[in-house]
């Protein structure tokens, strides 16, 4: 199965001059953990999290109204091609341990691809739980020490 079955198409997204604070309310209010942050081209320039927010903008005491995105997001983000196969997008996020990657063609966002999406499609279940596990299991060996 290609990613192209499975991607979010039509992604929100953030531009990078758009604030902090914006960010923030559309996380909650498109209940998702991470926005792509595109040119007016619709290129991908980076990947703003909720945790990403936190760190950079919250802990640091700075104003989210006043911060810009391109301040905190992470750039350099991992992209997957719509052509790809579910299972090399889930070995990806198990190697990289993240749990969204767009989907880029041509440079342009075409959509979003969520370990939620691969573990809902019964084909690829399998990879997902894998991915889940060994990003799970990072997460836990960081934690301890």
């Amino acid at each position: 199965m290609q990613v192209r079955e499975l991607m979010h198409t039509d992604p929100v997204t953030l531009s990078p001059g758009d604030s902090t604070a914006l960010a923030a309310r559309l996380l909650s209010r498109h209940n998702v953990g991470a926005l792509p942050v595109c040119s007016s081209d619709g290129r991908l320039r980076g990947i703003v999290t909720d945790r990403d927010i936190v760190l950079r903008c919250i802990a640091p005491e700075d104003d989210p109204a006043q911060t810009p995105v391109r301040d905190v997001m992470t750039r350099g983000c991992y992209t997957v091609a719509p052509e790809a196969d579910c299972a090399a997008a889930a070995h990806l996020m198990a190697q990289r341990q993240v749990r969204r990657l767009p989907v880029v063609q041509q440079g342009k966002l075409v959509g979003m691809l969520s370990l939620g999406d691969l573990a809902k499609c019964r084909t690829c279940d399998m990879e997902a739980s894998q991915a889940l596990s060994e990003i799970s299991g990072n997460i836990l060996r960081v934690g301890k020490k």
